[in-house]
């Protein structure tokens, strides 16, 4: 839902920043006691994360930009907050939502995306 803005995504090759502008995924998380799954699933590719809460845990993004990152998540309110510390500074993202609507903030180096996902009724 929404337009992307790919101009700043300097390090990902261009073949990749026009597919992942195309596509509308699907987002499902779970929340098992301390322990969430977060699936993002597309037609090019899907991303599975599967991790405590308020534990830092190795995350290999390699599916999506091709990096590794020391990643901890945590609620802090009604924001679930993720803090990715690697070779990108300033990087995470936070889920939130608002009626029917899960809100995606994701930041690097001082660059914010933001996508809205509609609830599948």
């Amino acid at each position: 839902m929404g337009k992307r803005d790919s101009s700043n995504w300097t390090d990902i090759n261009i073949a990749l920043r026009k597919i992942v502008c195309l596509l509308r995924p699907d987002k499902e998380i779970i929340q098992n006691g301390n322990r969430m799954v977060i699936r993002t699933l597309t037609t090019f590719r899907n991303y599975v994360m599967d991790f405590p809460l308020d534990e830092e845990f190795e995350e290999d993004l390699s599916a999506v930009d091709g990096r590794k990152c020391r990643t901890t998540v945590r609620w802090e309110g009604d924001y679930l907050v993720c803090i990715q510390n690697g070779e990108k500074a300033n990087r995470g993202w936070k889920h939130w939502l608002e009626g029917d609507l899960l809100h995606l903030e994701m930041t690097v180096e001082g660059v914010i995306c933001k996508q809205i996902f509609k609830k599948v009724k």
